[in-house]
């Protein structure tokens, strides 16, 4: 590893927590994008790119000190299926970063203050169950060779980080051996630091049915994993897996749960109660527990972003 810094550590010496910003497609739905789509949100990379620029903006005021970029979903398998051959493709995912840093740059420029960190932009990486788009991330069991996950995520990851993200995203991964296959990439770009977050069959196992307290204690002398978690899952698993996470490992801990509502993966519909209206008190609940890196998934706006920063920065008001 370089001696380039671990920008995660550099937020987290300063401040109690890191805070993260909430849904990138709920917000780009509020502002009238139609993304039932196998693209979902890179979908608007090709259509209306200004209002990603538009919503990492509102984030960044919101109070977050990082955006996570539109590139979830935006791959060169699910490029090609529309017809966008791989250079353009490639384009288009390092875009994602591009969007992010200049709606980061263009904030710090106008709200610099020295009491708030400048914000990061982590480059999100999705399973390569969202790229199939059938709800196969919240399952993890594909039955494909680590040989064929490392060929699906290599190419997007050196985009990525060639359009200068300051870090990786390694998000909604539910499997373990997804996870194994993605930190062994990262290998390959020893200059670059990432996070894991995995999607969660209950409070105790991640998707694929391993346990969590087992894929914490895998990656705990990967230097550069910098911080392990969980998010896309229900609010009221947060606790408990937090406690589970702390018991094993010493890395930093990071959640972004969804609002509280159900997703279908089959309808691509939401069901039941948002229960996040109170992220301020959850977000005291999972830093007792141990979480110091807090945000939103599915279904959160910048107003519950809003809720955690005015109780963790109340100074800067």
């Amino acid at each position: 590893m370089s001696n380039k810094i671990n920008p995660i550590n550099a937020i987290l010496r300063d401040h109690s927590i890191m805070i993260l910003d909430g849904a990138l497609a709920t917000e780009l739905e509020q502002h009238g994008c139609e993304l039932d789509d196998p693209l979902w949100s890179a979908r608007v990379l090709l259509e209306n790119p200004e209002l990603i620029y538009q919503v990492h903006s509102d984030y960044f005021r919101a109070g977050a000190d990082c955006a996570i970029t539109a590139s979830y979903q935006a791959t060169i398998d699910g490029f090609s299926m529309r017809g966008i051959q791989e250079k353009e493709a490639l384009e288009l995912i390092k875009k994602t970063v591009l969007l992010a840093r200049r709606a980061r740059d263009d904030f710090w420029k106008e709200e610099m203050q020295t009491i708030r960190p400048k914000p990061l932009v982590a480059a999100s990486i999705g399973p390569y169950g969202a790229y199939l788009a059938d709800g196969s991330e919240y399952v993890g069991n594909y039955g494909v060779t680590d040989e064929t996950l490392a060929e699906f995520h290599r190419s997007r990851m050196s985009a990525l980080i060639d359009a200068g993200a300051d870090l990786l995203a390694f998000e909604t991964i539910p499997s373990l051996q997804e996870a194994k296959v993605l930190d062994s990439l990262l290998k390959e770009f020893p200059e670059t630091y990432a996070w894991l977050t995995f999607s969660l069959k209950n409070e105790k196992a991640i998707s694929d049915g391993t346990l969590l307290e087992e894929c914490s204690r895998v990656f705990e002398d990967s230097k550069q994993i910098v911080a392990i978690g969980i998010n896309c899952v229900p609010v009221s698993f947060v606790t408990e897996s937090i406690n589970v996470l702390s018991a094993n490992t010493k890395k930093p801990i990071i959640v972004y749960p969804n609002s509280g509502e159900t997703y279908n993966p089959e309808t691509k519909t939401w069901h039941g109660q948002e229960s996040c209206n109170g992220l301020e008190y959850e977000s005291k609940e999972w830093y007792h527990a141990g979480a110091r890196i807090i945000g939103g998934c599915c279904r959160t706006a910048p107003h519950h972003i809003e809720e955690i920063s005015k109780k963790w920065r109340p100074s800067e008001d």
